[in-house]
């Protein structure tokens, strides 16, 4: 097998899926399993001949539980790793998913976001699975969600995503969207020694003294691979700080509890926007991954004829900006939410701007994405009501 480099320094002309592929190769995955789907497949297929040229894995599963399954598998055997899925998939990883949260399990899950629901448009954008993404497995949890809106950030936010994943030991995901996933752009690698890469934090104390669930002061637990000599226990039942099954109320109480503040107390470390125009803005245009390219031009256009309109992008969506978007809902007088679905991160500004502002929704089921110029009419409305 011809060995091939790691990281691809220089400057290359890639889609959204292989720019991802290449983030993640970049950010030290060396186990990929999956199953094809559109609009995902060609993360898989560039896995499929990247991953064996620098002495990772590839496997292709027979479906996205399994897929899941492995990649849980190992990372736990100590390798960074991902999978790649569309919606029908995704739905099938809940099961999976719930079980990466409570094992505190670190790995890389890409959404790339069709039409739906059930297998809807397969070959076209949408993006509705933003809830599904915070709320899809049962139970108490929080996770981390990352959004690209471009060919080079599904570079750059595969590599943040591994890290966030090493950092706080749970798995992040990747919500990208067909369009973005199939766009060719100009994608710049820089040189390995450039790339911030994060690894899980050791248990570096005797073996005898070694608890996979014992925290420390910023409550991740040290962690360990299967097979280097330690006792290691590991199930998605409610567990002790060894690991061992517990129908205890109290130790219930204190894991769960500590999953969740593991993410909330360190929100603001987690949660990344961009901005533009919001500082004289009387309404706010909050979007993600394709639909926020389509409201800066909205913006633009409404700039150019004098009405004072910001851009807020989303590149967190979960944790979700509450504290900014509360902030600025006390000096706009609306928000403004274009996304390819009937409703679902419009509800979460809504909530937040707690009827301080106004909160319009510009909503398509998916298919397509919106013209600038329909974003463009309802921020005129809004200046005349």
């Amino acid at each position: 097998m011809k060995r091939g480099p790691a990281v691809l320094t220089g400057v290359h002309f890639f889609n959204g899926d292989v720019a991802c592929a290449e983030g993640a190769l970049a950010a030290g995955c060396r186990f990929f399993a999956g199953y094809p789907i559109t609009p995902a497949t060609e993360i898989a297929e560039r896995m499929a001949e990247r991953l064996p040229e620098i002495g990772g894995t590839f496997i292709q599963m027979e479906d996205e539980i399994a897929s899941l399954s492995a990649v849980l598998g190992a990372s736990w055997a100590g390798v960074k790793a991902m999978t790649a899925t569309s919606g029908p998939g995704f739905s099938l990883m809940m099961e999976n998913l719930g079980f990466g949260y409570m094992t505190e399990t670190p790995c890389v899950i890409v959404n790339v976001q069709r039409g739906g629901p059930s297998t809807g448009l397969p070959t076209l954008v949408g993006q509705g699975d933003m809830m599904q993404a915070r709320w899809g497995s049962h139970g108490d949890y929080e996770t981390i969600v990352l959004a690209p809106s471009s060919a080079q950030e599904m570079f750059d936010l595969t590599i943040a995503a591994f890290n966030l994943s090493e950092k706080y030991r749970l798995p992040v995901l990747l919500l990208s969207d067909a369009v973005i996933g199939h766009i060719t752009e100009r994608v710049v690698i820089p040189a390995e020694e450039e790339i911030p890469i994060v690894n899980r934090k050791k248990f570096a104390g005797p073996r005898e003294a070694y608890l996979p669930y014992l925290p420390d002061e910023d409550l991740v637990p040290p962690m360990v691979a299967a097979g280097e000599g330690y006792r290691v226990y590991i199930t998605g039942l409610t567990h002790d700080e060894r690991g061992y099954p517990s129908t205890s109320p109290e130790v219930q109480e204190r894991l769960v509890r500590r999953l969740v503040e593991k993410i909330r107390r360190n929100a603001r470390d987690i949660i990344r926007m961009e901005e533009r125009g919001v500082e004289d803005a009387e309404v706010v245009l909050v979007a993600y991954g394709i639909s926020a390219r389509v409201a800066y031009r909205a913006m633009e256009l409404a700039r150019a004829a004098g009405r004072r309109v910001g851009w807020l992008r989303l590149i967190t969506v979960w944790p979700f900006p509450e504290e900014r978007i509360r902030d600025l809902a006390t000096r706009v007088r609306a928000f403004i939410v274009p996304e390819l679905n009937l409703g679902q991160i419009v509800r979460e500004v809504e909530r937040c701007a707690a009827g301080r502002a106004r909160t319009i929704p510009v909503l398509r089921p998916g298919g397509a994405v919106h013209d600038p110029r329909e974003i463009l009419a309802i921020i005129e409305e809004t200046f005349h009501d």
